[in-house]
């Protein structure tokens, strides 16, 4: 069996920046994590074994003893902020630079009378840090369905939008949102704010997908970057595959196989995919 690797596959520069961050900050006492550092249960597992407690809302951060609060990579709330500095903790900041980015231009957008409207995933953490920044002139679109529910709701054409996306976001589905708009007579700024590695992964995935008889999609069930990845394989591949580790996949059902394409989140360690890999070609 053929067996190919993404070469985009495991952990992009925030992810990585973001873990380092945390392991960087164990030698100096009590830590904690806002949320889960990264979406991958491995990572937050270890840490845990390591001493690192996960907060997961204002009120654990009230009632945690002091310690140092490390900001997941996919950024918080303003409020939290604030929060965990007036109970006390050191807050050191691991959001990834990509995401702060995308706060500071939708910041700035409201400022210039611009209304935001924010494609992702309204539930996902680093779409409620945006928003939180311009929460009175923002609205949070998922997909096409909705983006024309708005154009339909919002007969007014004479007031510009900015539009961004989550950085996991689909590219395609992106402008497909953004021609909504436009065909609809609105002035859009549009800003591209998918990361650059986010579009490398899902277009390597889908050329990987085109040529093979299977393809293993290796990450969190809770990444929305894997996500995205296993919907843009399945799409060219049927036998797709989710997993978060090795012993989540049945290998039998890759008998038969004559080339097998393996492709993995932005959170997912190199251990894990170098195991699904070795386990292939057997």
């Amino acid at each position: 069996m053929e067996v190919i690797t993404a070469s985009t596959a495991g952990f992009c520069f925030g992810v990585k920046r973001a873990v380092d961050t945390v392991y960087g900050q164990l030698s100096g006492g009590r830590v904690y994590t806002y949320g889960p550092i990264i979406h991958n249960e491995e990572v937050v597992k270890d840490l845990e074994k390591k001493g690192v407690s996960v907060l997961n809302g204002p009120e654990d951060i009230r009632k945690a003893a002091p310690g140092t609060v490390v900001i997941r990579a996919h950024g918080v709330p303003e409020e939290i902020y604030e929060c965990i500095k007036s109970a006390g903790h050191t807050l050191v900041d691991a959001t990834c630079p990509f995401v702060l980015k995308i706060h500071k231009i939708v910041r700035e957008a409201a400022k210039r009378g611009e209304y935001v409207i924010i494609v992702g995933d309204g539930a996902h953490p680093e779409i409620q840090g945006i928003k939180s920044c311009v929460p009175d002139k923002s609205t949070v679109i998922a997909d096409e369905k909705e983006a024309e529910f708005f154009v339909k709701n919002s007969p007014e054409r004479d007031e510009r939008l900015c539009i961004v996306a989550q950085t996991t976001y689909n590219f395609n589905k992106f402008k497909d949102i953004v021609e909504i708009f436009r065909k609809n007579s609105y002035y859009v700024n549009v800003l591209n704010t998918i990361c650059s590695a986010t579009e490398e992964r899902q277009s390597e995935a889908a050329d990987i997908a085109d040529k093979v008889d299977a393809v293993i999609v290796i990450g969190g069930k809770n990444s929305s970057n894997t996500q995205k990845l296993y919907e843009i394989c399945k799409s060219r591949c049927a036998d797709t595959f989710y997993i978060q580790t090795l012993a989540d996949m049945d290998f039998d059902r890759l008998k038969g196989c004559l080339r097998v394409g393996i492709t993995a989140g932005a959170s997912t360690p190199n251990n894990i995919i170098e195991e699904v890999q070795k386990q292939c070609r057997i």
